[in-house]
């Protein structure tokens, strides 16, 4: 039976490598090719590269788990994302992907701000630095805890090497092909996924006995698994407030950057906006469902986020469970393939060139890019040895952080000609403190730990958002600072007229 798993988990790693592969030869041998693909990417590939890579492991495990746990009110995190994601098209992307451009063709949020602000001190790029490198080895340990736990379950073998195998094949294929190589593997992996959240709920759907029988098994649980209001008003709060994260993922947004012209974002946004819901619908089904199975064959599931793995092994042969589960596979490496790169983009051109050898040559800089996605894939292998783990709770740490610290502040850089370098400044220094006080602080409201007692984006979101308006208007603008702003602007307008 394993044969059949290792055959379909071996074809993808080898389709992975190949798109790898023929992504070096295609790509441009320069920084902004490595980087940016050369701001070629067509709509279907932006809209599945971002979402894939936006969804991770966590749709496939972390959300399954979550809905196998608590019920449908758990899916108010689905409800805050789709929101943010539909805001991050119509708000955030046309003015980034222009703005970016105009501004000598920034290839990385930090060098956007930077640029934006004419900040000559380089202190914003510091700042955006040690965020990234922060929050992004929490976020990239959470994709390879998600590969740990995968091999491990469906194979049996050690924790650990799971982990070796999920970060090696990644690092391999970002390394050479870097982000066309990253976003087309992502378009490969979001169809994957796409298949798998159809065929799982189904097929558990049908093998439990239809409507009836799936709706008497979940009636009969201790938890209210189909009260969607089954939910405190805080805790809804903090759930729909993932939406606003959205405004600050650079492993998501960098996709705007890349997109071929602002116009091809109406036909991401379709391909997007239709692919996230469809996927989301069903995982919350996989875990409804697969509670429902999991009651109805008296089987046991010791942690609920595996409920996809053990549905995928249960109710299909092992050809098809191969493929099945090469979806968490799609999911965990196009998530951590897209933050190695951004962190590797960061510790290239905001570290080592802007400070150790502004001189660098372009290949100079591509091998330094490539040596730091090692580095990153390293550390996160490290992190991710402590097998308990939480997946879910690894990406909501991280997702608050750069949600708090990125989200206002570039939201604000882009509509806000007001806005100052002292504000921008400020707003991503509170928002980022603000998340870690809440996470690490020893207190408690009402018997509960801060992050418990409403999620550190909101605070985070507020504290950013108020700290970075108000320095500003404390603060004088710089005249070319907003003519720059009406440039941008203007150049908008023109792409989308012409």
């Amino acid at each position: 039976m394993e044969s059949g798993l290792y055959i379909s988990i071996g074809a993808y790693f080898v389709l992975m490598l190949g798109i790898g592969v023929y992504s070096y030869l295609n790509t441009e041998k320069d920084v902004s090719g490595f980087m940016l693909g050369g701001r070629q990417l067509g709509p279907a590939v932006t809209a599945l590269s971002a979402g894939a890579s936006d969804m991770s492991g966590w749709m496939l495990m972390g959300l399954p788990g979550l809905i196998y746990s608590s019920g449908i009110s758990g899916a108010w995190i689905v409800v805050g994302l789709t929101n943010g994601a539909y805001l991050n098209y119509r708000l955030l992307a046309p003015r980034l992907r222009v703005y970016t451009e105009y501004l000598n063709d920034a290839v990385t949020i930090p060098e956007y701000l930077e640029r934006r602000f004419a900040d000559n001190s380089h202190l914003l790029r510091i700042l955006c630095a040690v965020v990234i490198i922060l929050f992004f080895a929490i976020y990239t340990t959470s994709g390879v805890v998600a590969g740990g736990k995968l091999f491990e379950s469906v194979f049996g073998i050690q924790y650990e090497f799971g982990l070796y195998l999920t970060a090696g094949v990644v690092v391999a294929y970002s390394t050479f092909g870097g982000f066309m190589a990253v976003s087309t593997t992502d378009f490969v992996q979001g169809c994957i996924m796409l298949i798998a959240l159809i065929l799982v709920p189904y097929a558990a759907f049908t093998s439990t006995g239809g409507f009836d029988a799936v709706y008497t098994e979940l009636a009969q649980m201790p938890v209210d698994m189909l009260n969607f209001d089954n939910i405190s008003v805080l805790a809804a709060i903090s759930a729909l407030s993932w939406g606003l994260g959205c405004f600050g993922q650079p492993h998501i947004i960098v996709r705007f950057m890349a997109i071929r012209s602002v116009k091809d974002l109406v036909t991401a946004r379709h391909i997007g906006m239709t692919w996230m819901i469809l996927s989301v619908l069903g995982a919350i089904l996989v875990g409804l469902i697969g509670a429902a199975y999991i009651s109805a064959t008296d089987s046991q599931l010791n942690d609920p986020e595996t409920i996809f793995i053990v549905l995928a092994n249960a109710l299909f042969n092992p050809l098809l469970a191969g493929f099945l589960l090469a979806a968490i596979l799609a999911a965990i490496m196009s998530t951590i393939s897209s933050q190695l790169l951004v962190a590797s983009s960061s510790i290239t051109e905001d570290v080592y060139h802007t400070f150790l050898r502004p001189s660098a040559s372009q290949k100079e800089r591509l091998l330094v890019g490539r040596g730091s996605v090692v580095g990153v894939a390293v550390l996160a292998v490290v992190l991710a040895h402590d097998r308990n783990s939480s997946i879910l709770s690894l990406v909501s740490n991280a997702w608050a952080g750069f949600g708090s610290a990125f989200g206002p502040v570039i939201l604000l850089s882009l509509f806000w000609s007001r806005m100052t370098r002292a504000g921008a400044l400020a707003g991503m220094a509170s928002g980022t403190l603000t998340v870690v006080f809440w996470l690490v602080a020893p207190l408690q409201i009402a018997g509960q730990s801060l992050s418990s007692f409403v999620y550190e984006l909101v605070p985070g979101f507020i504290v950013a958002t108020a700290v970075t308006v108000v320095v500003s208007l404390m603060t004088k603008v710089d005249k070319s600072l907003v003519e720059t702003h009406q440039g941008m602007e203007l150049e908008l307008q023109r792409q989308l007229r012409d």
